[in-house]
């Protein structure tokens, strides 16, 4: 591991302006920056610790929107997200216990890797991501694989998740990594469904539109039946062919709304 410094502020605005120094990086859990700067494959000169930030750690409801900060452990939101039961049963599947009880929400999202859960858990609740400078629809935030809507320093304070009126995350767990192979996350507010797709998409975590509007119509398994997404748009590697992972879209897809 290369040679840095590490930060560790005592609020958001002091964590902002170390931030703008010269190869700093935000420091979340570290479950995927640190292995990373193990291998050598990154090497910030400044880390900025988030995880000790007591405003952004925590987990609340109110008016219909659970907010959980963005320093909160997946552990945390797992335990204390209970007005938005499928969201902490994502949480609760993440990695294993050392994995949970280390890696943030916000580091989760900021990274955006294309087989995370938080990303179909934000996109497909609609969630906004809060930011030091900004509030950024999750529809407008998860924009290529490992690449958002950030900006350089910017750091994600808080995540508002709209509680919808029936929601289940389905997740075909890759078993070594128990990163998603494919995870399928089902929303349902009124008469409007979202359903967002991780682990699958060669332009990472995807809104599949067909099944939506098909489920907005009838909320049932049967109403996705012989509905398929593009193989062509697919990851093929060893774990699972394109093919393999289309087809898990729609049998998760089913077995979400099923269990809605």
């Amino acid at each position: 591991m290369y040679d840095f410094d590490l930060v560790i502020p005592s609020s958001v605005a002091d964590a902002a302006s170390a931030m703008k120094a010269d190869g700093a990086q935000a420091l979340g859990g570290g479950q995927t920056l640190l292995p990373t700067m193990k291998q050598r494959l990154a090497a910030p000169e400044v880390l900025v610790k988030l995880s000790d930030l007591a405003e952004m750690v925590g987990v609340s409801a109110a008016s219909g929107i659970l907010r959980v900060g963005g320093a909160t452990t997946h552990a945390q939101v797992a335990e204390e997200g209970a007005a938005y039961p499928a969201l902490a049963a994502l949480a609760g599947n993440i990695g294993d216990p050392a994995v949970r009880n280390r890696g943030t929400i916000g580091g989760s999202i900021a990274n955006n890797d294309p087989a995370a859960c938080y990303p179909a858990g934000a996109l497909g609740s609609g969630a906004t991501i809060i930011t030091d400078r900004r509030e950024i629809a999750a529809d407008d935030f998860f924009t290529d694989l490992f690449e958002t809507a950030l900006d350089e320093g910017e750091i994600i304070t808080a995540v508002n998740f709209p509680i919808p009126d029936a929601a289940n995350y389905q997740k075909f767990d890759q078993p070594a990594s128990r990163f998603a192979l494919v995870g399928v996350f089902v929303a349902r507010f009124g008469d409007a469904v979202r359903v967002a797709v991780t682990g699958a998409s060669n332009g990472g975590v995807f809104r599949w539109s067909v099944a939506e509007e098909a489920l907005s119509a009838d909320f049932s398994a049967s109403a996705v039946e012989g509905l398929a997404v593009n193989a062509g748009d697919m990851i093929s590697d060893l774990h699972g062919s394109a093919a393999y992972r289309a087809h898990l879209i729609g049998v998760l897809t089913r077995r979400a709304v099923q269990s809605c």
